[in-house]
């Protein structure tokens, strides 16, 4: 056993020279400025389980706290991860791990350790978490060279066991005989970083010892919960769900066979906050067409809160909607065939009934970035008004990519008070549109930048493709059903 130290805080810690030298550092309390990691537990029982495995996590808290304090610190974190993953396809691990943590994390780094952590050459993260559960976030968005955490057991069909195998949970003496495994008995780290007594075991080794911006913003991350789920987050978030499910279901119905201007008073007795800025477009004139309303795009509602902030009908297109939602929808919605000729010749028959709205980016996006626009509307209408919408949602993301599609509308409206702000920016001056010499793309990148601006967001060239490769492991396109019964019968 180590004799106990007391180690330089972090605020000593210099961040100059150390390019060349090798840290180890472990995670919650550390790099992460929550000592607990429950909260990302949670996040995997919910996400990639369902909802009563994450409520009997829930339950556990205080048997578990009282075995992590009193009798062990293996054997508590052991239960957490028996509870979260047991029986879980390791598939679905991973694709939580990609496309939920990062966000939740992202938001609990530790800046000052994190400065002294990227200072560093070569970096290794020692941590009691679940490997498969951290990696992709600290090699992505911190910079890790490897991750040395605690090991799943998987059978042989590819789902966890809930057991861990040997050595087992990496705390303590773990952790130092990890470090010694990875580097060698000779090499040993420059610097180590911890938070706790039971990190002097690996800590005792490194030449230095000391208990924001990262590498990349997380642009695209799943999941409903917009919150990290502390214990008393998560109570109060599933003493909510009820209320707000009953909620959501008054807030969708009861607005669907009201006129638009109606439905803008009854969103206040609703407890739905509507921002309207900027001058609409007047009612397109008989005979005339409408307007394009060329809006970024964050939720579902996205066009629905447009129609009700006009106080009219109008028309939409989108690249997903299911049967049910096209047919409960208040407003027309056609879903697009990314056939080019078809989708065109839609969204001009469209155009010439009315006003169309229509999202270019053809996925939502949750953090202040905008999707590149694509280029096809540009071609279509020289009537076009850039719309600049932003969403808050409290409690529940209203999107998702790997669950039911079907649900994204009930749980934007589960919120307790949803917002939406709708700003309409100025019409396109014709000689900024293609029939004043303007390139398709030229014009869509003007309006991205135009919203941008106006929302204080940051323009990025991601596309839709490029969100599910990373969030679903797919090109995030809906086979029809035919297709889908042809891959499933080559399945079995």
């Amino acid at each position: 056993m180590v004799a106990q130290q007391t180690f330089a805080p972090i605020s000593r810690c210099r961040i100059e020279g150390r390019s060349k030298q090798t840290v180890a550092a472990d995670l919650d309390g550390t790099l992460l400025i929550s000592r607990s990691a429950f909260p990302y537990y949670l996040l995997v029982a919910l996400e990639a389980g369902n909802l009563i495995r994450a409520l009997f996590l829930l339950i556990s808290v205080p048997f578990v706290y009282f075995i992590y304090i009193f009798i062990s610190e293996s054997f508590g974190i052991q239960t957490f991860i028996f509870i979260t993953f047991a029986g879980l396809k390791v598939r679905d691990i991973e694709l939580v791990s990609r496309s939920v943590l990062p966000k939740f994390y992202s938001e609990d780094v530790h800046p000052e350790t994190w400065q002294v952590f990227n200072s560093c050459g070569k970096k290794y993260i020692v941590t009691a978490n679940p490997r498969i559960m951290v990696e992709h976030f600290v090699k992505t968005y911190l910079g890790a060279d490897k991750v040395l955490g605690t090991e799943l057991g998987v059978t042989k069909s590819g789902r966890a066991t809930g057991f861990v195998k040997a050595p087992g949970v990496l705390v303590r003496e773990h952790k130092r005989a990890a470090i010694v495994k990875e580097l060698g008995d000779n090499i040993m780290p420059d610097l180590g970083l911890g938070d706790r007594d039971t990190d002097l075991e690996f800590m005792s080794l490194c030449k230095a010892l000391s208990p924001n911006k990262l590498l990349k913003p997380v642009i695209f991350h799943d999941g409903r919960l917009a919150q990290r789920p502390t214990p008393l987050v998560a109570l109060l978030t599933f003493l909510w769900l009820p209320i707000g499910f009953v909620l959501s279901l008054i807030r969708v119905y009861l607005n669907i066979p009201l006129p638009e201007r109606i439905v803008r008073y009854n969103y206040k007795i609703l407890g739905i906050k509507l921002v309207v800025k900027g001058t609409p477009p007047p009612s397109p004139k008989e005979g005339k067409g409408g307007v394009l309303l060329v809006c970024n795009h964050r939720t579902i509602l996205d066009p629905v809160v447009t129609a009700v902030a006009l106080g009219r009908k109008v028309s939409c297109v989108t690249y997903s909607i299911s049967k049910f939602s096209e047919m409960i929808s208040p407003i027309k919605a056609v879903a697009l065939s990314r056939e080019r000729d078809k989708d065109a010749a839609n969204i001009r028959r469209l155009l010439e009934e009315g006003d169309l709205v229509i999202c270019p980016e053809g996925t939502t996006c949750r953090e202040p970035f905008l999707l590149r626009f694509s280029a096809l509307f540009a071609e279509l209408s020289d009537r076009i008004v850039p719309v600049a919408i932003k969403t808050k949602q409290s409690v529940f993301y209203g999107t998702t990519t790997r669950g039911h599609k079907l649900l994204d509308p009930y749980f934007v409206y589960m919120n307790p008070m949803p917002s939406f702000e709708i700003t309409f920016l100025e019409k396109l001056p014709v000689e900024l549109t293609c029939k004043g010499g303007k390139s398709p793309i030229d014009v869509a990148n003007h309006i991205q930048r135009t919203i941008a601006a106006t929302l204080g967001y940051e323009c990025t060239n991601l596309t839709r493709k490029e969100k599910y490769a990373i969030l679903a492991g797919t090109d995030g396109t809906v086979p029809a059903k035919k297709q889908k019964s042809e891959e499933h019968h080559k399945q079995k």
